[in-house]
């Protein structure tokens, strides 16, 4: 079941990541064209506010001055060298500003650091026919640094006339400030090209991209439209998506690539993937913890009808009922329970109709003797025996003439316990005196007790069992005692010094009391067993007993009894 459970959410998973990862793809590589446009165009501002800086001198009151052929060389180097210490200052990133007239004469403002033989690495050259092919804006590398050039011819309007030309070149440092809030400089890299030879302007990465980079996979600007797309590929040894942007400023090509790798966008897949796999796992515990509930409150109630069957074969037919349940497993345990208990019912009814027929035997056999003869005829003895002085053999035919009269009146099945206690105590009489000085008892009740009804005849077989146990098949010297008590219930105790019975004897004794079967015959006459059945079947569950022994000490047996109100 878990197993069924469990392969569902594998793929899922397996699908819903796969999904998740082409659908963030597609959203990072949207969101970083849009991106790469915002940078675009925060480059096209930077670029025209260099090209501001260029022509700031047409704003100047001395332009007209420097324009003119005659104006004398010291102003006109004044106003030259005044305008490029101001151009040098306008901004941080500026780190050469120099000017070519159109006589060759030279003037520029630079860094301290920058020797003036450095210069003439990255200066333009002085010819002025040269001038017209130089680019408006160009890479140079000045000691290592990469630096960005803007070089502007300077023209009297509306002469037409060549004043000279000016160039500045600035530092990254902006552009890198520009670019660092377009991509993660942990995880990915920039690149910016300019120009149509493609001159690698800035770049995030210490490594530097081939020439192919840009020229295999980014498309032409023309017609004055900006260019977007994307390609995968590889970057210092990761696989990703490059994204890029082209566009132009005043006929200057850009490209701005961005390179995005793979385990970014992955990052993000695995979260989202992560989230649901712990809804997943919670909600499959939740399915777990059902399916043990499920299976436990389906299983136990069967565990608990297969005992309770195996009890019924042995025999026993007490089951402990049941919580009460409304499915189908609860009618089922219901409808068990019932058919045991008329299963019992039964099986007690037989039981009664089986000891009514050996009760009828018992009364047919007692019937072929007239009770009033032998009462008579014992009657008439005892008086012989009189007129002879023989008053002690009176006496005894006089108790077995009680004793007879009590066994085979048939007309009462309970009698009240003194009836009871009378009857042992003629037969104690004549069995003490039969023994004589072998046989001492002692027969004790609580005034409250004597009144109770209990079934006939369930005290002289115990005793009857003592005197053969104790006398007959012991050590020949007897004690026999009967103690009675009433509190919560009535307690009858019957003990003895014979020989007494194993342990294991007892518990066999217990076991075929537990199966209630009908009367087993026993040696004697009416015996334990009979007598523990009757009680059982008089009083039912009211009735308990308990039976100790120790082999010519004292051996007892208890008989533990639950007095209803019509019994009391």
């Amino acid at each position: 079941m878990l197993i069924v459970t469990t392969i569902p959410f594998i793929l899922s998973n397996i699908i819903s990541y796969r999904s998740s990862y082409r659908s963030l793809q597609n959203q990072v590589i949207e969101l970083n064209r849009g991106t790469l446009l915002i940078g675009m165009e925060n480059m096209k501002k930077y670029l025209q506010e260099l090209n501001l800086l260029s022509v700031s001198w047409y704003s100047e009151e001395d332009m007209s001055a420097f324009s003119r052929k005659n104006t004398d060389y010291y102003e006109r180097y004044t106003f030259i060298q005044r305008n490029l210490a101001d151009l040098y200052s306008r901004r941080h990133e500026i780190k050469i500003v120099n000017f070519y007239g159109a006589d060759a004469e030279q003037q520029y403002e630079t860094d301290d650091s920058i020797s003036y033989d450095a210069l003439g690495d990255v200066l333009p050259p002085a010819d002025t026919r040269q001038w017209d092919r130089l680019p408006g804006y160009e890479v140079r590398q000045l000691g290592g640094e990469r630096l960005l050039a803007v070089h502007k011819k300077l023209i009297d309007y509306p002469k037409s006339t060549l004043l000279g030309l000016l160039s500045i070149y600035v530092s990254l440092d902006e552009v890198q400030s520009l670019n660092q809030l377009l991509f993660d400089p942990s995880l990915e890299t920039m690149f910016m090209y300019i120009n149509t030879d493609n001159q690698l302007l800035y770049t995030s990465s210490a490594s530097l991209p081939s020439q192919t980079l840009i020229g295999e996979n980014v498309t032409a600007v023309d017609n004055d439209t900006a260019k977007q797309g994307y390609w995968f590929g590889e970057w210092e040894g990761k696989q990703g998506v490059y994204v890029y942007a082209s566009d132009h400023y005043l006929n200057l090509p850009l490209t701005i690539i961005k390179f995005i790798p793979s385990t970014v966008m992955n990052e993000s897949a695995k979260q989202t993937l992560s989230r649901s796999i712990a809804i997943q796992l919670v909600a499959l515990a939740c399915i777990v913890i059902l399916a043990f509930v499920l299976s436990y409150s389906t299983i136990v109630p069967i565990k608990r009808l297969v005992r309770s069957i195996s009890y019924v074969e042995l025999g026993i037919f007490d089951i402990a009922p049941t919580v009460s349940r409304q499915d189908e497993l609860g009618i089922l345990e219901r409808r068990f329970e019932l058919m045991v208990h008329n299963l019992k019912r039964l099986i007690i009814n037989e039981y009664h109709q089986k000891l009514e027929v050996s009760t009828a035997r018992i009364k047919m056999l007692q019937a072929q003797i007239n009770p009033h003869f032998l009462y008579n005829a014992l009657q008439s003895i005892s008086t012989e025996a009189m007129r002879h002085q023989a008053e002690e053999v009176s006496d005894r035919i006089t108790e077995l003439g009680f004793i007879l009269r009590y066994s085979m009146d048939m007309s009462k099945e309970t009698v009240p316990l003194e009836q009871e206690l009378n009857h042992i105590g003629h037969y104690l009489s004549l069995q003490e005196n039969r023994f004589r000085k072998k046989l001492t008892y002692q027969v004790s009740c609580d005034p409250a007790a004597r009144s109770a009804i209990v079934p006939k005849m369930i005290l002289q077989p115990i005793v009857e069992n003592s005197i053969i146990h104790g006398i007959e098949n012991g050590t020949g010297k007897g004690k026999i005692e009967v103690d009675i008590t009433r509190d919560s219930g009535l307690v009858i105790s019957i003990s003895d010094n014979g020989k007494g019975m194993k342990q294991e004897e007892i518990e066999a004794m217990k076991a075929r009391y537990a199966k209630h079967k009908v009367l087993e015959q026993e040696e004697g006459g009416i015996g334990l067993m009979n007598v523990l059945q009757r009680l059982w079947l008089h009083f039912g569950d009211d009735f308990h007993w308990e039976m100790t022994s120790l082999p010519y000490e004292k051996t007892q047996i208890r008989l533990m009894i639950h007095l209803k109100e019509d019994e009391a």
